[in-house]
């Protein structure tokens, strides 16, 4: 469900769809729900809607929306937990079979997810003491391991550890158990079914009752499901086109060519302290995570967000600008009788903007920016770091930059790109109050409809923008609540710092302390003491 802004709200399933939302929509019952259901219905504007094959299905895709959108009204899988996963890794001397939330890449064989964690218990045990699989702790277990073990007394273990079946013929129930639990092998089930039947049929209800709930276990943890994977590179079942979307606002601003590579430029403060900005790219209509940016501002220490806007637009594209004459070497003295647009043009087809190595970093690029999950700029075209050489990946202009804001932050950008030469550059404001786009030099705002793919496309840039702002800001105010209050004193270093915090127990007893017994602490003379004390209590 979506608000009139396009914002995700809840996230839900439904074997019968009609009979779920009729319970939302029927006045009668409409009357007597609680405030917050309420509330929901009377923000829901619109939906999107994913088809599956079973229940298991729709409820690992419910589980990894509400974990990608956290709808305000949800409630379950809001957390970061993931879905239980079955690995074995086959390198052990003896494989055995263990649950585990975080898929790793160390060569073991991982199941599932699962979305029902019980039953896959159930089936576990199950499969552990029908094929006789080891369930101890130990790597390699041997003899010592052997003596404080029952299973095998109880029959529940081949015991490989003394040797009672070769590591082959262990490893050979190892492989017949995985084609089970991959729902290679239903013989199992069926036999199950049977030995039901008989008990049933001998009055055994009791033990006949145990093997259908185990039946129904099995055929829960068995049954067919595709995964449905967190992050960028996720293939989601999806109604959103985003080919489709990028031509259809093509059509719309009526560019000269399709905007397949967009940035979008966001502001973030509170108060009047760390105001930061973000640009986050998208290439095809989805996010290009290796190329966003982050900056702090230098430019302004409080609230302005036309100043703030102009130096982060500056900032990126000059140096983009920088390294593009770089690469032209010679030919830079052409850019000034040639469009500079048209000089970076030449180079996209020349370069290659993916890094030659996966080197990674985080790191404060040349004009300020932080970036993360790319490789870490070198000082020249070529550069030998860690041993390994790699080469400065091109970035190439984009084809519609995008500002968060109205005709104010849209101006002051678009003096910026001017000031240039990229005053020929696609540029728009989007506004927040009604999802309003301006253009430079139009006074009158495009509206585009909410339905339309292009709006929503828009917004998913815009949102990804606000995210990665705000995220940065969290950051660093973490950062500053961490940091001490003696940081801002001259004259107190981080050993100082140490001493007094070590001898007062707290900034409280140390505001109470004279100048006379700070001074008392070996390292801190009378005149610092005193300087420390006029600073603690210009601070109060």
């Amino acid at each position: 469900m979506r608000d009139r802004l396009n914002r995700v709200i809840y996230v839900g399933k439904a074997r019968d769809l009609k009979k779920r939302l009729g319970n939302y929509f029927q006045p009668s019952r409409a009357r007597r729900v609680d405030t917050k259901t309420r509330a929901l219905i009377e923000s829901i504007w619109d939906f999107d809607l994913h088809l599956t094959r079973n229940e298991p299905e729709a409820l690992l895709l419910e589980g990894k929306l509400i974990k990608e959108f956290r709808p305000r009204y949800n409630i379950s899988f809001r957390d970061d937990k993931r879905f239980l996963l079955v690995r074995l890794q086959m390198a052990d001397a003896f494989p055995k079979f263990s649950l585990t939330r975080l898929k790793k890449d160390d060569g073991a064989r991982y199941y599932g997810p699962f979305a029902h964690s019980g039953a896959l218990r159930t089936t576990l045990n199950w499969l552990n003491k029908h094929f006789g699989l080891r369930v101890c702790r130990p790597t390699n277990p041997g003899e010592d391991d052997y003596r404080h073990c029952s299973n095998d007394i109880i029959k529940n273990c081949a015991a490989p550890c003394i040797g009672r079946i070769s590591a082959e013929d262990y490893k050979r129930r190892v492989d017949e158990a995985c084609e089970f639990l991959s729902g290679k092998n239903k013989d199992l089930v069926d036999a199950l079914e049977e030995e039901m039947k008989k008990a049933a049929a001998r009055m055994d209800f009791e033990r006949a009752a145990e093997l259908r709930d185990m039946i129904e276990d099995l055929r829960k943890t068995l049954k067919p499901a595709r995964r449905f994977e967190r992050g960028a590179r996720a293939r989601v079942v999806s109604t959103i086109d985003p080919m489709a979307d990028v031509k259809e606002l093509q059509e719309i601003l009526h560019l000269e060519r399709p905007p397949l590579v967009m940035e979008c430029f966001d502001i973030a403060n509170i108060g009047q302290t760390h105001c930061v900005a973000s640009m986050v790219r998208f290439r095809n209509g989805v996010p290009d995570n290796s190329n966003y940016r982050r900056y702090r501002i230098r430019a302004v220490t409080g609230q302005n967000d036309f100043v703030s806007m102009a130096e982060v637009v500056r900032r990126r594209y000059s140096r983009i600008l920088l390294e593009g004459r770089e690469r032209m070497g010679e030919d830079a003295a052409d850019v000034t009788q040639e469009n500079v647009i048209d000089a970076m043009r030449r180079l996209e087809s020349d370069e290659n903007e993916e890094p030659t190595e996966d080197v990674y970093d985080e790191v404060e690029m040349e004009d300020g920016s932080v970036t993360a999950n790319r490789p870490a700029p070198p000082q020249s075209r070529h550069e030998e770091r860690r041993g390994t050489v790699i080469s400065r990946p091109f970035v190439r202009l984009p084809d519609l930059i995008i500002v968060d804001g109205g005709k104010g932050q849209l101006g002051v950008a678009v003096e910026e790109l001017q000031r240039l030469g990229l005053g020929g550059l696609p540029i728009i404001g989007l506004a927040k109050e009604r999802e309003e786009v301006f253009r430079p030099g139009e006074s009158e705002p495009i509206l585009i409809p909410h339905e339309r793919g292009a709006l929503r496309l828009l917004q998913r840039i815009r949102d990804e923008a606000h995210r990665w702002a705000n995220g940065y800001h969290q950051l660093l105010l973490r950062r500053r609540v961490e940091e001490s209050l003696l940081d801002d004193c001259p004259g107190i270093s981080e050993t100082r710092k140490t001493a007094l915090l070590k001898t007062f127990g707290s900034m409280a007893r140390l505001r109470k302390a004279t100048a006379e017994q700070i001074s008392a602490i070996p390292g801190i003379g009378k005149g610092l003491a005193e300087e420390l004390v006029r600073f603690l209590e210009s601070c109060r």
